[in-house]
């Protein structure tokens, strides 16, 4: 269980936050002086080298939308303009991608970012630019809405697995959505059909915090609060729930802690949004009272679970059921041990999940609910202290990962282990690198009192 320490201050962390923009950029450089495009998007770091993995194109916003991460917190304009053109000349296949379920994490991250800095004034207003940017998302909102799964409690954005596929992963891609709907698109169907983008987010909402999430409530034998399933199975024909599944996890009956750590930050995002949102808006939709007390249930029960079911540093191992950790001892009272011998931790479901906690946090503490924000507010400085030194903040000049000890995809055995270790440790991956920028910059913002950072700040 993590060790909160109920009394951090952020400006603690100013310090550690500089060292780290320096590194960050760093690693930035390095990346577009050596990684080879020809390659495909950089996914994951072996022996300290960017390479990529042939599945999903899935990563390159994370590539260059930490190069536009990086200019937000420290006023790089070169890596600003590098940002901009290789978003211009490579990312555009990304926003009409009818293959995939991770628009929220290509389009958002880059065209998403643009705009909001376009829009807050910390880059140049240049309108052709801007009707880009907003072009961009409507389109991605849309096409990611199109993959649409009917069930008989609502639907949902099917993975590249297949319509009968609904992963925890996708709360993220919901951003895109909501984005495009604010910039007031819609998707059009057969017939000429209009087809809300605002109805289809949060239906999938609705689907991940039914089905994805679990709550103590009995559904099954490993009904434990907060644990979530990585993917959920339906039948296409009726539309009936059918089992819970996993692809990166253990399996369906444990939880694989990234996809835990994306629904953390996911419904804690969605939370701030439906707070600014019209009544009006969310009317037809059960309301704002009964959409944000399906959110809070699910947002506290993940959030929990992550608290108590990871090490007292708050670095989780890759899957709470992993078999190996039996062989830990007490693993829970401990920080954790990225060279043990027996299962890996994963770093980057800690950096996606500390911005999670922190968001939730400053949420129940506006609510007035203030002890409890502050445990879950806490507990997000405790995972981010513990990232920001070693063994995970790479120091290394010549290791191009920011994050180490991010893991992949264990079941399948895509992650490097290294010569006299035998489980992977001591890599990167470029999600991991890119959410620890984005959860910096967040605190980063805080600390020097600059307008409060979200995907839909000033869009819309």
């Amino acid at each position: 269980m993590i060790d909160i320490d109920l009394n951090r201050d952020p400006v603690d962390f100013s310090g550690k936050l500089q060292r780290f923009w320096e590194l960050s950029g760093q690693k930035i450089r390095l990346i577009e002086k050596y990684y080879n495009e020809a390659n495909g998007s950089p996914v994951f770091t072996l022996d300290g080298k960017y390479s990529t993995r042939g599945w999903t194109e899935w990563t390159q916003g994370f590539q260059y939308g930490s190069s536009v991460l990086q200019f937000d917190a420290t006023g790089d304009e070169q890596l600003l303009l590098d940002a901009k053109e290789n978003i211009l000349n490579r990312m555009t296949p990304h926003i009409s991608h009818l293959g995939v379920h991770d628009h929220g994490f290509n389009n958002v991250s880059t065209y998403g970012n643009l705009l909001r800095l376009m829009n807050e004034g910390k880059m140049p207003f240049n309108e052709w630019e801007k009707n880009l940017y907003e072009l961009a998302l409507k389109i991605s909102g849309a096409v990611q809405a199109a993959r649409w799964t009917t069930i008989k409690t609502g639907g949902f954005i099917h993975s590249f697995n297949g319509p009968h596929s609904l992963f925890v992963d996708t709360i993220r891609s919901c951003r895109s959505l909501i984005l495009s709907h604010r910039l007031g698109h819609i998707l059009q169907g057969e017939g000429d059909i209009r087809i809300s983008l605002l109805e289809r987010a949060l239906e999938h909402i609705k689907a991940t915090a039914t089905y994805s999430i679990f709550y103590g409530e009995g559904r099954d034998n490993y009904d434990v609060p907060g644990r979530t399933a990585h993917e959920c199975i339906f039948n296409i024909k009726d539309g009936s729930f059918r089992c819970p599944g996993s692809q990166q996890g253990y399996s369906a009956f444990t939880t694989w802690t990234r996809g835990l750590a994306w629904a953390v930050c996911g419904f804690a995002e969605q939370l701030e949004w439906l707070e600014m949102a019209d009544e009006n808006e969310v009317a037809h939709f059960g309301g704002k009272e009964t959409l944000t007390r399906l959110m809070l249930k699910a947002a506290e029960a993940v959030c929990q679970y992550y608290i108590e079911s990871t090490p007292a540093d708050g670095i989780p191992y890759w899957d709470t059921g992993a078999p190996g950790l039996a062989m830990l001892g007490d693993y829970l009272a401990k920080p954790a041990d990225p060279y043990n011998d027996f299962e890996p931790v994963d770093s980057s479901a800690a950096a996606i999940a500390s911005q999670g906690l922190l968001r939730l946090g400053r949420y129940l503490s506006g609510k007035g609910e203030a002890d409890e924000g502050n445990r879950y507010w806490q507990a997000g400085l405790k995972v981010l202290d513990t990232l920001l030194g070693e063994p995970y903040l790479s120091t290394d000049a010549n290791h191009q990962g920011l994050l180490l000890h991010s893991v992949y995809h264990r079941p399948n055995g895509w992650d490097h282990i290294r010569k006299g270790n035998r489980v992977p440790n001591g890599e990167s991956s470029m999600w991991g690198d890119y959410h620890l920028r984005e959860v910096c910059l967040y605190l980063s913002r805080i600390i020097n009192k600059q307008n409060y950072y979200t995907y839909f700040n000033y869009i819309g």
